[in-house]
């Protein structure tokens, strides 16, 4: 079995085609399957990440910023 640490990305894809024409074909299903997850789940990410930063940069919570704090540790009555 190769090692694909230092291979180019060419490289990889050409190995991975040659090794699914020796499959099965339900297991050549499994490895495109398996694919299809990982690229959906690198897109879930990407997602989270893209709607984290439009949260995080539209300002619609900056009025929090200028509220008066309505509690302070005084006002706390059971301290653990």
């Amino acid at each position: 079995m190769l090692k694909t640490i230092n291979m180019s990305r060419e490289e990889i894809i050409e190995k991975t085609i040659r090794v699914l024409n020796m499959l099965p074909e339900d297991k050549g299903a499994e490895v495109a399957d398996f694919a299809d997850f990982i690229l959906h789940k690198i897109e879930e990410n990407d997602l989270q990440k893209g709607i984290e930063h439009i949260s995080a940069s539209s300002g619609s919570f900056d009025f929090l910023n200028d509220e008066e704090e309505l509690y302070t540790v005084e006002d706390i009555k059971e301290k653990y």
